[in-house]
């Protein structure tokens, strides 16, 4: 028994919204994780605080890399992660935040 294509496609408007919702959720709490650890009050170019996001996720999972999908990625990943630097104190003051 196969659906039809409108009830497949509502289907998926849902998913879509479930997934905009559930984005939009972890953006805020990490946001405000970020702006409690101070990264709101440093200057840095955001490919290199992506890159150190990456750095950062890849830690806490055990060094496997995931892409990060996020719309404003442009495709380099962790490429430029090696060559990022962090701000002392940005990555220690946020540890038992999370």
């Amino acid at each position: 028994m196969k659906k039809p294509t409108s009830k497949i496609r509502n289907e998926i408007a849902k998913l879509q919204e479930q997934l905009k919702v559930a984005e939009t959720r972890d953006a805020e709490r990490i946001g405000r994780v970020a702006l409690k650890a101070g990264l709101g009050e440093i200057e840095i170019e955001d490919v290199e605080l992506q890159a150190a996001f990456e750095d950062l996720a890849k830690r806490f999972r055990g060094g496997q890399a995931l892409p990060t999908g996020g719309k404003k990625g442009d495709g380099r990943g962790a490429a430029g992660a090696s060559t990022a630097t962090i701000p002392p104190g940005a990555t220690q003051s946020g540890s038992g935040e999370a």
